[in-house]
């Protein structure tokens, strides 16, 4: 029989009550035993604390951490569980920096844990489809829209807007992990425009353009992304490669449409098969940090020109 994994989440705010609680209490392999939160939130039958020290410090039996706290707390919150024994699972954004996430490799190595940085978009059939059709390819052209409404899926949150916080990189980093996987090459950034509010630190868009020695000569590369738009929200990744094949990827790569013609449509269960493979990596003893989407983000921030626009206000 296999086991069963018992389970704590630290932080919980929208993207745990929407998704995580639900996932982890259909699923099979993970008991949820216990919550971490500041701000007192609880849950019937399960214990809760304000920090996972008071937690780790109890008598509550915990394998493994899932961490959903705003990136810039995560790193420590990691190493706190790997050095207390436990494995540990991140949401995405896995960290603040690309050190944090490189140093939370090494320590998991170095305390025999298991360490898993989720890109929940990846978590598709019709990525994975689309990955198979793009091996050995070359790119003409590659497009992104990650056009979504911040005040539906951040509401209220300040974290976003202060350093660290990513802005619109938040929900295009999803965006940029489905091309990690899919591409039959890296991806660079060559340039961006970081969109900012007057009276806030991150962007709410952006432009973004790309190299990859994956494309033909003359190809173009680019992202365009915006969190101010209301109504149908835009998550959409268009392909063409240098034969002339035509791949859409639409609802955030859940649907897939090659020359015209839909060939994928699943529903999204992203997070369902988060906690799928978590499991199999706990049952394995094995990590999964890859976090080259980070890397991307952080040099969109570091070759990126500042351009001003109107004060944002919930």
């Amino acid at each position: 029989m296999a086991k069963t994994y018992a389970i704590a989440i630290v932080g919980i705010g929208k993207i745990t009550e929407d998704q995580h609680l639900p996932c982890i209490a259909k699923n099979p392999r993970f008991k949820l035993t216990g919550l971490v939160s500041q701000r007192g939130v609880a849950r019937d039958g399960v214990p809760s604390f304000k920090t996972l020290g008071e937690l780790l410090n109890s008598s509550t039996t915990v394998d493994a951490v899932a961490i959903c706290t705003p990136p810039n707390a995560r790193h420590a919150i990691a190493v706190e569980a790997m050095d207390a024994g436990k494995d540990v699972l991140l949401e995405k954004p896995t960290t603040a920096t690309t050190l944090e996430t490189a140093d939370l490799v090494a320590h998991a190595a170095k305390t025999k844990r298991v360490a898993y940085a989720t890109w929940h978009s990846q978590h598709n059939a019709a990525v994975d489809e689309a990955k198979r059709l793009l091996q050995g390819q070359r790119l003409k052209r590659l497009h992104v829209e990650w056009k979504e409404d911040v005040k539906r899926w951040h509401p209220g949150q300040e974290w976003i807007w202060a350093p660290g916080g990513f802005g619109v990189f938040d929900p295009t980093i999803n965006a940029l992990s489905i091309l990690t996987k899919i591409l039959p090459g890296p991806l660079f950034v060559t340039s961006a425009e970081l969109i900012t509010p007057s009276n806030r630190e991150t962007p709410i868009a952006g432009k973004v353009s790309f190299r990859s020695p994956a494309a033909a000569s003359g190809a173009a590369l680019t992202a365009e992304v915006d969190w101010r738009q209301t109504g149908p929200q835009s998550w959409n990744i268009d392909i063409e490669t240098e034969s002339g094949q035509k791949l859409a990827l639409r609802e955030g790569g859940s649907k897939l449409s090659v020359d015209g013609k839909e060939t994928v449509a699943a529903p999204m269960e992203e997070y369902e098969r988060i906690y799928e493979h978590f499991a199999e990596l706990l049952d394995k003893g094995e990590s999964d940090m890859h976090y080259a989407p980070l890397q991307l983000v952080a040099d969109a921030f570091f070759v990126g020109k500042r351009v001003a626009t109107d004060a944002f206000h919930w």
